[in-house]
């Protein structure tokens, strides 16, 4: 059986995140998504007319939906602990399975100028936002206020993606475990206040 004509294109996107993840945005060029996805050359401006930039993008919204899907899973946790304890658990295992040298590939991206292409940046921003605004919706689930549930939302993913970088830079995964027995003290005691409030009474 012949392979379907979008393989190619998915290979392509799929070789994109995972050098974004290892090599960062300005590494990761055709000749490199060639080699590693074994796809044709002839197939990149035909499935990518905007070339790298697009080919970026879509890694990036790729693997934007990937998380945003864990998280989205996550949501129908009876236990909102646990559900953030399972998302630090995923990064702490993809670094360990990649022996560190895997981060996030939105982070990749975000954190480079990108001069050629800034849309690169916005679509970044709004894998992030998207990120934030799921855990968010999590938290009011389970009781906190909208605004205290968007704190708590950008608090998580910032202190993932830093425990990521750390842990990177250490080569230990010691810097996400400290990070996850915080979130999980602090969602343990925000949640129990919150549960203990008088019916009516307006917690922050």
């Amino acid at each position: 059986m012949s392979p379907r004509k979008s393989d190619s294109r998915d290979r392509m996107i799929l070789s994109a995140a995972a050098l974004l993840r290892e090599y960062g945005a300005s590494a990761t060029s055709i000749d490199r998504v060639l080699a590693h996805s074994g796809a044709p050359r002839g197939s990149v401006y035909h499935h990518f007319p905007g070339g790298r930039t697009q080919l970026i993008d879509e890694a990036v919204a790729l693997a934007g939906d990937f998380i945003a899907g864990l998280i989205d899973a996550a949501m129908q946790a009876d236990d909102p602990v646990d559900a953030v304890d399972a998302f630090f658990a995923l990064w702490r295992d993809r670094l360990v399975e990649s022996d560190f040298r895997a981060g996030c590939p939105i982070v990749a991206v975000a954190v480079e100028t990108n001069d050629d292409a800034p849309q690169l940046v916005v679509s970044a921003a709004a894998v992030l936002a998207r990120w934030q605004e799921a855990l968010a919706a999590l938290f009011v689930r389970h009781g906190l206020t909208e605004e205290r549930s968007r704190r708590l939302g950008t608090f998580v993913i910032a202190a993932v993606e830093g425990a990521v970088i750390m842990c990177r830079a250490e080569r230990s995964t010691a810097p996400i475990e400290a990070a996850a027995a915080e979130i999980h003290d602090l969602l343990l005691h925000t949640l129990r206040d919150r549960r203990g409030a008088e019916p009516g009474e307006s917690r922050p």
